[in-house]
């Protein structure tokens, strides 16, 4: 199989020329027309606030100080 593809080559070196140049420019016009996006999708941002209260329990935290910061901050 591989000495029938060098046969095959060394016979027809204009083809094998014309299809490699033909294969180069085909690459080259992808490369160039190919779209690219360089800046990156930020439209889901998200935040992550962090509420610190060591003398209320977790609970309490959550009910007088996480919810309403989070319902403020959603308002905006």
């Amino acid at each position: 199989m591989f000495k029938s593809i060098v046969r095959f080559s060394i016979k027809k070196k204009v083809f094998v020329a014309l299809a490699t140049i033909l294969l180069l420019v085909s690459g080259i016009y992808s490369m160039l027309t190919l779209p690219i996006d360089a800046v990156p999708d930020i439209t889901n941002n998200q935040v992550q606030i962090v509420t610190v209260s060591p003398t209320l329990a977790p609970q309490e935290v959550e009910q007088l100080i996480t919810r309403v910061s989070s319902s403020t901050f959603l308002k905006t």
